[in-house]
């Protein structure tokens, strides 16, 4: 996630933690370093500007410069001001007294508009809601029977009358469905088109008119940088968005959109697509995106995703293990079976604080098909040897290489990667580890 901005700021400011003492030269520096990489982001010039204006000020002032920790001051103002220019505060979805709270998602064709109103709709379910989802798209057929086959597949309620060609008696209809059938938010895909013009534009007001909406969400693509701000801001003069969803975060976008949107706007982003599968959303918190671009980690995100796969019992049978040194080659495979459940694990690498054991960590690139490897090779191996690795002689792992078929130096590796493991793991039993399970509100047995 903004992998290239957050590789060159946290190099800016490596430079500031070795100074004993910080000159007004070297912010002055350091801000020239700062804007440069907000314009490679693709950051509007003018924000890069506030931006690093902001940072300079307050990094100048009395308080940084006589602190013992000058350097580790000036991150903290960057970390801050970066916190205000993604939002400052997460911003929640807001639901109508009388339900159904209509939710009015618009976007241009091609930002996964369609895609993002099932994940809306699923994150909503999954959050004790009962989302109806109708398609007013009646321009592009495949739109209609993309949004069908996301609630059929993931079990979302539907709405459609396929011979009704009209977005506005679409709208109707389905807004009195949904309150017939007692559904409490109702989330409208609307049609996109390649660029914006007026007759998208009134069709919409004319629908927001229908159904007056509780939220206006614009579904933007973050891979396209500026381009994204442009056409929210012009959405928002006509409309008036409530919130922003960005899609494609977990490619390789620059980061000019996230950083951009709220002050080009004044709406926040809501949620941030992370991922093709349904479940790929979440909410967006400033706070939380500013540390992993800084490489402080977002540990709080870590937590909630372990919360929702790790079984307590197993959790706390792992901490005992690992403070006895006694992880085994079956309890790795069981961890990397559990972490895959988590997300893509470049993602959760990513939530990992770039500190201590963990240095470089969270910079690992990670092919998932070697996964599949490894349990091949652990399932080829005896208990015996699964138990304790220390015998795994030459000939040993010849036998696995036939069993799993896989090469001997994949066996080597394998072994390799455990052994570090275990002693990384050994460390984290004494930092972060326990603090981690002891934040985990796991449900009650």
């Amino acid at each position: 996630m903004l992998d290239n901005l957050s590789n060159k700021l946290q190099k800016i400011l490596k430079n500031l933690t070795g100074q004993g003492r910080v000159s007004g030269r070297h912010i002055e520096e350091t801000a020239r370093e700062i804007r440069n990489a907000l314009l490679d982001a693709d950051v509007h010039f003018k924000i890069a500007k506030d931006f690093v204006e902001k940072v300079k000020k307050r990094a100048l002032g009395q308080e940084v410069l006589e602190s013992l920790t000058p350097g580790q001051q000036v991150i903290k103002v960057v970390r801050d001001e970066l916190v205000e220019l993604l939002g400052g505060t997460q911003t929640e979805l807001q639901f109508s007294k009388q339900p159904p709270s209509v939710f009015l998602m618009v976007g241009l064709q091609g930002s996964g508009k369609t895609t993002s109103t099932a994940k809306l709709a699923y994150w909503l379910t999954k959050n004790n809601h009962t989302p109806l989802l109708f398609s007013v798209d009646v321009y592009r057929p495949a739109a209609v029977e993309q949004l069908r086959v996301l609630c059929e597949g993931n079990k979302l309620g539907y709405f459609d009358d396929a011979e009704d060609k009209d977005p506005i008696s679409r709208t109707e209809k389905g807004l009195r469905h949904a309150r017939n059938s007692g559904y409490d938010v109702v989330l409208i895909d609307t049609a996109g088109r390649l660029h914006i013009d007026d007759e998208m534009m009134r069709e919409l007001e004319n629908i927001r008119k229908t159904a007056p909406p509780t939220e206006i969400m614009l579904v933007a693509d973050a891979m396209t940088g500026q381009d994204a701000v442009r056409s929210a801001k012009e959405f928002h003069d006509r409309l008036g968005l409530t919130g922003v969803i960005l899609t494609k975060m977990d490619g390789d976008a620059r980061g000019g959109a996230a950083l951009s949107i709220k002050s080009a706007t004044g709406q926040c982003i809501k949620f941030v697509g992370v991922g093709e599968k349904v479940e790929a959303l979440e909410p967006f918190f400033p706070d939380r995106l500013a540390g992993r671009i800084l490489g402080m980690g977002d540990v709080l995100s870590l937590i909630e995703k372990a919360e929702e796969t790790v079984d307590r019992e197993q959790a706390a049978e792992l901490a005992d293990k690992i403070r006895k040194d006694e992880f085994t080659l079956d309890d790795f495979k069981d961890q990397l079976r559990q972490v895959r459940q988590m997300g893509p694990l470049d993602q959760i690498l990513g939530m990992l604080p770039n500190m201590g054991p963990l240095r470089g960590l969270n910079k690992m690139k990670v092919d998932e098909k070697e996964l599949v490897h490894i349990e091949a090779i652990i399932n080829s191996m005896t208990p015996e040897e699964r138990r304790n690795h220390q015998i795994l002689n030459g000939s040993r792992r010849k036998r696995i290489a036939r069993g799993s078929a896989r090469p001997v130096s994949e066996i080597n590796q394998l072994l390799k990667q455990y052994v570090e493991t275990r002693k990384m793991m050994r460390s984290l039993s004494r930092g972060i580890m326990p603090r981690m399970l002891k934040g985990m509100k796991f449900p009650p047995m």
